[in-house]
C-alpha cells in the first residue's frame, strides 16, 4: 500500500574470535558497542545455551533518525517539533539456515515477534550494553518457542509447496559512511514556519475550503548493521518532502481533497515560495470546480492514465506482487510465481526496481539506499523486459528457483523485513505523445460504442490484495478525475471515484504508452512497516477498465459559513 505523506501524518562457531577484531572507524563509538556485544552474546551463547537452542545466527539493526515536522494550517502554525531515537533490533534465528525459527506457522495465522527497543541517544557503554543484552535475550527466548512451534507445525501439516531454505547465507559484507555533518541540509525550523504559514494562508481565500494545510518533514536516518557472519555497515539516508493541499465537503457529505508534494535532498532544493503558492491557487481552483462536478457511476470501458497516476497502478497491482518472499508464504495468491520466462505486460514495457539510483532524469528518488535492512548491498533488478518476466524482489528468504538476496530486504525501525519495493521505473520502447493517447483512445470509445471515458488525473495513493483467502483485487484512489468525451467535447471533472479491479485481467488491457515521465513520491506500508518508495512511470492508455462509486461521508457540511 503507498500513500503519500499528509498533514496530520534483515557463522560457524570456530569463527567467532575472529569476528569485528578491528573497529571500522574511530569516531562511531556505536558501532563498535554493536559489534562487541554481538560477539560476546554469540560466545555467551555457544557456551551457555543447550545445543538445539544456540543461535546459528543473529544481527542487529539500529535506526538513528533525526526528524524535523512543521505543520501549518490555514496561516497558523500548529506543530513544530524536533526528535531524535535510536530504534534498537536484534534478530535471532534458531535452527539452521536450511529450517530455522522464522518458518511460516501454517494456518495459525501466527507471525514473528520482533523485540524492538529504543537505545540511549547518548553513547553511554553500561546503558547501550544493557538495553542490547536484554533485548537479545527477549528474542532469544521467543526464537526457542517459535523453532519448537515450527516443528509441531511441521509434522501435523502437509508437505509445503515451496521447499527452499529458510534464510539464506550471506558473505561478510563491510561498508561504512560518515556520519553527515550538522547543518548538511540547510534547514532552517524557524524559517521554514514562516513559509508553511504564508503557504497555508492562501487557503483562506476560499469559502468552501474547509482545511488547508502546508507541511514539511526532514528526516536524517543513520542505520547500522552487524551480523555474526561477520557483516558491519553504517550509512545515512535522507528524506524530505514539502506538501501543500486542501479538502472541501460537497453538498452530499462526499470530502474532496487535492494536495501537491515535492521531495528533496536538502531544502536548498526544494522550490520557491512563487511555485508552492501558485501550486496552492491552482488546487483552490480545482477544490471549487470538484464541489460542483457530478458523482460518476459504476463503469467500464477505456481510460487514460497520467504518468503520476500510472505509477501508483504499477506500485499496487504489479510492484506488490513481485515482493518474493510472498512467494513462500501458503495464504498468498502466487499470482507470477510459476510466470518467469512468460509474457505479463505488453512487450513494449519494461519494468524494473533500482534502489541504486539517487535520482531519475534529474528528478531525486525516494527509494534509495546502499544497502538493505539484512545487510545486502542493493541492486537494479529486471523484473520485466520486453513484457517477460524475469525475477523477483528477493531478501535473503529463498524462493523455489531464486536462492540469494537480490537487496530487497527493507523494513521500519523495529520490524522483521521482508521483501519490498524501492524506486519502480516502468519504461516503453514505444513512446507514443499525449495526443496520439488520446486520439487512439476516443478511437477505442467509439469502437466500443462508449459516450465517454475517463482521465485520471492525480491520485492519492491505493491497496491490494495479494491473499488466497480474500480476492486478488485492487484499489487505486484517485483525487483528480476527468470525463473525456467520444466526440472531443471538453474534458469534464467528476467525482466520487474508486478505479478497481484484478491484476491479470488490467494487465491484459494496457494498449499504449507515453513518452514522458511522471513521479510519485512517497512511503508505503506492509508486512515490514512503512518504507521510502518512488514510482516512475508514462503515461498509459489501457482500453478496459473498472471504476467504483468511493465511500463518503454522510455528514452535512457546516451549516453556518466560515468565520
Amino acid at each position: 500500500m503507498i500513500y503519500s505523506r499528509k498533514r496530520a501524518y534483515c557463522i560457524i562457531l570456530t569463527c567467532l574470535g575472529m569476528l569485528f577484531s578491528v573497529s571500522l572507524s574511530a569516531q562511531d563509538r556505536l558501532m563498535d558497542i554493536l559489534k562487541d556485544e554481538l560477539n560476546r552474546e554469540m560466545r555467551g551463547f555457544a557456551v551457555q545455551a543447550d545445543s538445539v537452542d544456540r543461535p546459528y545466527f543473529i544481527s542487529f539493526r539500529v535506526d538513528e533518525t533525526r526528524s524535523e515536522t512543521v505543520q501549518a494550517s490555514l496561516g497558523s502554525l500548529i506543530r513544530s517539533t524536533s526528535a531524535h531515537h535510536r530504534v534498537f533490533t536484534p534478530m535471532v534465528r534458531i535452527g539452521s539456515y536450511r529450517l530455522d525459527s522464522y518458518h511460516q506457522l501454517r494456518e495459525t495465522g501466527a507471525n514473528n515477534r520482533t523485540e524492538p527497543s529504543y537505545l540511549p541517544l547518548e553513547n553511554s557503554e553500561d546503558a547501550i550494553r544493557q538495553a542490547i543484552w536484554w533485548m537479545t535475550d527477549q528474542a532469544h527466548k521467543n526464537a526457542v518457542e517459535r523453532f519448537g512451534q515450527v516443528k509441531s507445525n511441521m509434522a501435523v501439516k502437509v508437505k509445503e509447496e515451496d521447499d527452499s531454505d529458510d534464510y539464506s547465507r550471506q558473505e561478510s559484507v563491510r561498508y561504512f559512511e560518515p556520519e553527515l555533518p550538522a547543518g548538511r541540509l540547510k534547514f532552517n525550523r524557524r524559517e521554514w514556519e514562516g513559509k508553511l504559514k504564508r503557504y497555508s494562508g492562501v487557503f483562506t481565500r476560499s469559502k468552501d475550503i474547509t482545511d488547508g494545510w502546508a507541511n514539511i518533514s526532514v528526516q536524517v536516518v543513520r542505520k547500522y548493521y552487524v551480523s555474526s557472519e561477520g557483516a558491519a555497515i553504517a550509512h545515512n539516508l535522507v528524506y524530505l518532502q514539502l506538501t501543500v493541499g486542501a479538502v472541501v465537503k460537497a453538498d452530499d457529505g462526499m470530502e474532496l481533497p487535492l494536495q501537491r508534494s515535492w521531495f528533496a535532498a536538502s531544502a536548498g532544493d526544494l522550490p520557491a515560495d512563487r511555485e508552492v503558492i501558485g501550486e496552492a491557487e491552482r488546487i483552490i481552483s480545482g477544490l471549487e470546480t470538484l464541489k460542483d462536478a457530478p458523482v460518476v457511476d459504476a463503469f467500464s470501458g477505456p481510460a487514460l492514465l497520467s504518468a503520476e497516476a500510472a505509477g501508483v497502478f504499477f506500485h499496487e497491482i504489479f510492484g506488490h506482487r513481485m515482493e518474493g518472499q510472498r512467494m513462500r508464504q501458503a495464504t498468498d495468491g502466487q499470482t507470477f510465481k510459476k510466470k518467469i520466462g512468460e509474457a505479463v505486460l505488453p512487450d513494449f514495457l519494461t519494468v524494473y526496481m533500482d534502489p541504486t539510483a539517487r535520482q531519475f532524469r534529474g528528478r531525486p528518488l525516494n527509494g534509495y539506499y546502499p544497502y538493505d535492512d539484512e545487510g545486502v548491498k542493493s541492486e537494479k533488478v529486471m523484473l520485466v523486459e520486453k513484457g517477460m518476466l524475469k525475477n523477483f524482489l528477493m531478501s535473503r528468504v529463498p524462493v523455489e528457483g531464486l536462492p540469494s538476496s537480490n537487496g530487497h530486504g527493507r523494513a521500519a525501525p523495529g520490524m522483521n523485513p521482508v521483501a519490498r519495493q524501492s524506486n519502480l521505473i516502468i519504461e516503453t520502447a514505444q513512446p507514443k505523445t499525449e495526443k496520439e493517447l488520446r486520439q487512439a483512445f476516443r478511437e477505442e470509445l467509439r469502437q466500443q460504442g462508449k459516450e465517454f471515458g475517463y482521465y485520471f488525473a492525480e491520485v492519492t495513493g491505493g491497496f491490494t490484495q495479494t491473499g488466497r483467502y480474500t480476492p486478488n483485487a485492487f484499489n487505486v484512489t484517485p483525487t483528480l478525475v476527468y470525463r473525456v468525451y467520444a466526440d472531443n467535447r471538453p474534458d469534464e471533472p467528476v467525482r466520487g471515484v474508486d478505479l478497481v479491479g484484478t491484476p491479470l485481467a488490467m494487465f491484459s488491457q494496457i494498449e499504449q504508452a507515453g513518452g514522458d515521465f511522471g513521479y510519485f513520491t512517497g512511503v508505503c506500508g506492509a508486512e515490514s512497516g512503512s518504507v521510502q518508495v518512488s514510482c516512475v512511470s508514462p503515461m498509459l492508455f489501457v482500453r478496459r477498465i473498472e471504476i467504483q462509486k468511493k465511500a463518503k461521508s454522510q455528514s452535512k457540511p457546516p451549516l453556518l459559513p466560515k468565520p
